[in-house]
């Protein structure tokens, strides 16, 4: 039998070095495409009339902060985490078990996790009033109704007087902070313009509010955000931003909202058809 103290230095070839060696290039290599192909699509949704990463206004900017904000928490945590793993496998040798498992568990299952959580909470609460608009007083109210499949926009002034109305377009004074007061007659939507804030839900027999403001005139368009049937795909609309004494005038040209037809086997839920095109451009 042989005997003496036995060799358990790492070695560079053999099979236990060339496995850990193989495991390493093939993780790293992997994450490594994975991150270009997380960049790439994330550099994909920068632009556009529906990005979130390109605000037009204070709630989503404040929004695609906090985004950006946990990407960067978010990244820091990834990079840690390959860093361990790389120094592990760089140290370990094959049988060692690790040293002290317990404190591995407690800071990295336990302090971290509670550290970051709490810290991302703290910041959503003092955000979420900038968010909302909570707090600031509006400057004009703009009711939104929704329903299968068409969004109605009817304008009030500081007074509460009706200056109003469009369809499946929906106008905003830039730089002036607007009250929605949303609901729906029929099933819930949910209201959606993602240059400028969050979306909140049309629900029937309730008013729920929300406050935007837009403060640069670029391309844009809302979006049901909530399945309410076959053609909610094609529930958009252009928010067009004027100067503030303009919109008198835009919507002196808009058209009045047309009857409902009566239903159809064609029309479903008994609604009429959509007013947009599969693949019209509704800006």
């Amino acid at each position: 039998m042989r005997s003496g103290p036995v060799d358990r230095r790492p070695v560079a070839s053999g099979h236990w070095g060339g496995t850990i060696i193989d495991i390493r290039t093939r993780f790293f290599g992997r994450a490594g495409a994975v991150s270009t192909a997380l960049l790439a699509t994330l550099l994909s949704a920068c632009s556009g009339p529906q990005s979130m990463l390109a605000p037009a206004g204070p709630a989503a900017a404040e929004i695609a902060r906090g985004g950006w904000l946990m990407t960067g928490v978010f990244t820091v945590v990834w990079i840690g985490v390959l860093a361990l793993l790389w120094h592990t496998l760089r140290r370990r040798e094959p049988g060692d078990a690790p040293r002290r498992p317990e404190r591995l568990i407690l800071w990295g299952g336990v302090v971290l996790p509670v550290v970051i959580v709490a810290a991302l909470l703290v910041y959503g609460t003092l955000t979420s009033a900038r968010v909302t608009g909570v707090g600031e007083e509006p400057d004009a109210v703009i009711e939104v109704t929704a329903r299968q499949w068409q969004w109605h926009f009817r304008y009030r002034d500081a007074d509460d007087r009706i200056i109003g109305e469009s369809i499946d377009e929906l106008a905003m004074p830039r730089g002036r902070m607007i009250e929605f007061r949303i609901t729906s007659e029929d099933v819930i939507h949910s209201f959606w313009i993602p240059r400028l804030g969050g979306k909140i839900d049309a629900i029937p027999g309730r008013v729920n509010t929300l406050r935007l403001r837009a403060d640069r005139d670029t391309p844009m368009r809302g979006q049901c955000a909530e399945f309410c049937g076959l053609e909610h795909a094609r529930m958009v609309f252009p928010v067009r931003i004027v100067e503030p004494d303009a919109l008198g005038d835009w919507l002196a040209t808009r058209e009045p909202r047309p009857a409902d037809e009566p239903p159809s086997a064609d029309a479903p839920a008994g609604r009429a058809p959509p007013r947009h095109g599969a693949s019209e451009n509704v800006l």
